[in-house]
């Protein structure tokens, strides 16, 4: 059984402990104690090292630690040092997720379901369908009174039969470590925590999103809320210099902003259709009719919107056929004129058929894609044959 220091200390940085197993040809450590926290209850590891080797990873088995080495240790007697700005980091968040799911319960009855440290964000799934932004600004707000307030953050061991008025009913049996928020809160949890709400230092809400009916909040505290704050008044700073316009004003120049170029790109796009429509006729009177009187044109590039108005406005004219091939991703649009006496639909499926495609169409319109360029190569092959 590992010893676990941070349960009664997340404040220690460095120990002395004893190897009593090797693993993994030296790379994996057991310790009789340890101050590393291995991830769990979604906190993640923490980071540091043992005689000066890098720790990697810290492994939860069961009722001992395992710690995965950057390099092979030899030694039966270690120093272990944390890395004080990752500890302290996780301990921030930690606490800011008690501290937010307690608020989510005073103010509004709402559990929290789960609970996720990421790299620059921390979430929590919320077991409600929805939140307004006055309940997320009201629950920001008064989990920063009490940041503000200092309350004590303490821990404690109870046994399970004992322990009463937990915000979430623990699972477990036997003797139970209790982490208070004093006045607001009493969990059941093995992670680390400062020892005062004030070293949270701060706490933003920075979103919301809904997963499987439920709401995750995401949020930052003490030095990631501040790292986030500054960057994003960089943010809005740059915004403001390029609109020449300050902070205030910004929001309704964006949106402006916006609705304009959408308006431009509706224009452009119409412009683009009747331009495609235009060429689609030209195309046709530029074309000179085959053997069998049929005007067959092949356009390459991108099929777009653009290249299905065109196709349409060629074979809008007798005896016509029209074939767009693109390169990437390898596929191609077949369009064909009423009185040409082809199924563009049919006579597109019966070559991909045969080539790996996938598609279809109608009698005067198709489209499909093989999955290679030479399948592409055999599938024009077989289109020529098949429309004389």
């Amino acid at each position: 059984m590992t010893e676990r220091l941070y349960y009664d200390d997340p404040f220690l940085t460095s120990f002395h402990a004893e190897v009593v197993e090797f693993a993994g040809q030296g790379r994996r450590v057991y310790l009789d104690r340890t101050a590393f926290y291995p991830s769990s209850g979604g906190q993640p590891f923490d980071t540091g090292t043992l005689d000066g080797i890098p720790v990697v990873d810290v492994i939860e088995e069961e009722d001992r630690i395992a710690h995965m080495l950057a390099a092979p240790l030899a030694v039966r007697s270690v120093e272990g040092i944390l890395d004080w700005t990752r500890r302290f980091d996780h301990m921030q968040q930690h606490t800011g997720q008690h501290l937010l799911s307690a608020v989510l319960e005073e103010l509004y009855r709402i559990p929290t379901l789960s609970f996720h440290l990421g790299q620059d964000t921390a979430t929590i799934d919320a077991g409600a369908a929805s939140l307004s932004q006055e309940q997320v600004i009201q629950a920001e707000r008064r989990a920063n009174e009490v940041i503000w307030e200092n309350r004590p953050v303490v821990v404690s061991y109870e046994h399970s039969s004992d322990a009463s008025e937990l915000r979430k009913p623990s699972q477990r049996q036997g003797i139970l470590r209790i982490v208070s928020i004093a006045g607001l809160d009493r969990s059941a949890c093995g992670g680390t925590h400062v020892r005062g709400t004030a070293a949270i230092g701060l706490m933003l809400i920075r979103g919301l999103d809904r997963i499987r009916g439920n709401v995750r909040i995401e949020f930052v505290c003490g030095g990631r809320a501040l790292a986030r704050a500054r960057q994003d008044y960089g943010t809005l700073s740059e915004i403001s210099k390029t609109l020449s316009a300050p902070f205030d004003q910004t929001p309704a120049l964006v949106t402006a902003a916006i609705v304009r170029a959408q308006e431009l790109d509706k224009a452009r796009r119409k412009l683009a259709t009747e331009l495609a429509a235009f060429r689609g006729r030209q195309l046709y009177d530029e074309t000179p009719p085959g053997l069998r009187g049929v005007r067959k044109h092949t356009e390459r590039g991108a099929i777009d919107d653009e290249t299905r108005t065109l196709a349409r406005n060629f074979t809008a004219r007798p005896q016509a056929v029209f074939l767009a091939v693109s390169e990437d991703p390898a596929s191609v649009l077949l369009a064909i004129s009423k009185d040409c006496g082809f199924h563009a639909g049919d006579t597109l499926k019966k070559a991909l058929a045969e080539t790996g495609g996938r598609g279809g169409g109608n009698p005067q319109i198709a489209q499909g894609s093989v999955p290679s360029r030479e399948a592409l190569e055999l599938l024009l092959m077989l289109l020529e044959q098949a429309l004389g």
